[in-house]
């Protein structure tokens, strides 16, 4: 790799662009849900460039992308909106751009690993409490209501009832309220214990779709269970990418709360059996690639 310029560590305002420290913090995890381009590079920033902690030449994640299907054009205006968005700094070394991740966005990265690397499809730990928020959002501002409805079901939150969203993950107070606030909601938030009344898992099904979600395992287990390609890099990332995707939209509630069987734990097993074993053969293809400085700069 040639040696690039020093990187120096921006400042908060430049770091997060026209974001503010909060709004970057929370909209980088919707914007890693999101699928098409920009979800797919997410996935490599996360599993390639994070683990590598080098800047990557463009030729990299043309390389890379276009093996899953993404062509060149569309890879280098994702690259341009990731580096507009604060996710990377780009620096010239000759005819090359070299990618850095901004410390900001590294971070997220880190901890995201964390979370998909830790999660498991359900909650191992629970004191019983339950996280209920009452939300508000006018029929006229149709925006704030999807929005509403959106973010809330990717933080978790389930909806027994119109106007009702529940967790059993109690520390996600701050990330409520920052979507309320998003949504322009009128709200009041709870954190209460079961008492009385119906069973559990009648609530947990009004909650969530578990049917649906248990079917997304289920495709996740036949589709991994072969190498879905010969190539490391695309199999590491398809993976990873699916793994991703069901952490977000997964609840992970408490085994007692879940069905029987369920085959979310099942789909946990496979995916760290799988990335053990297909990540070292694509850890060198990345080196391989980002080493060459491809011939496009």
């Amino acid at each position: 790799m040639p040696e690039l310029p020093e990187i120096t560590t921006p400042a908060a305002a430049e770091r997060f662009g026209n974001a503010s420290e909060e709004r970057f913090a929370f909209s980088r995890r919707y914007a890693a849900g999101t699928g098409g381009v920009r979800g797919l590079l997410i996935t490599v920033l996360g599993d390639h460039v994070r683990p590598a902690r080098q800047p990557a030449p463009t030729s990299a994640f043309i390389d890379a992308l276009g093996r899953l299907g993404v062509e060149e054009n569309a890879c280098r205006q994702a690259l341009l909106r990731a580096s507009a968005d604060g996710w990377l700094v780009a620096r010239r070394a000759g005819r090359y751009t070299w990618w850095q991740l901004s410390p900001a966005f590294e971070q997220f990265l880190d901890l995201g690993a964390s979370r998909i690397f830790g999660f498991t499809a359900t909650q191992p730990r629970w004191d019983r409490r339950w996280l209920v928020t009452l939300a508000r959002v006018p029929e006229s501002n149709r925006a704030g209501r999807h929005l509403l409805y959106t973010r809330m079901r990717w933080a978790g939150f389930g909806r027994p009832a119109p106007g009702v969203w529940i967790s059993t993950h109690t520390d996600r107070i701050p990330e409520a309220e920052h979507v309320l606030r998003e949504a322009g909601a009128q709200a009041q938030i709870f954190l209460s214990e079961y008492i009385a009344g119906d069973d559990l898992p009648t609530l947990v099904r009004q909650a969530w779709d578990l049917d649906e979600l248990e079917q997304r395992y289920e495709q996740f287990i036949d589709e991994f269970t072969r190498a879905p390609s010969d190539d490391p890099i695309v199999r590491v990332t398809r993976l990873v990418h699916a793994w991703r995707l069901l952490a977000l939209v997964d609840p992970a509630l408490p085994e007692e709360l879940l069905p029987k069987n369920w085959s979310g734990t099942r789909a946990a097993k496979l995916f760290h059996r799988q990335h053990a074993k297909w990540e070292p053969a694509a850890t060198r293809e990345w080196g391989r690639m980002s080493r060459r400085a491809g011939h496009k700069p």
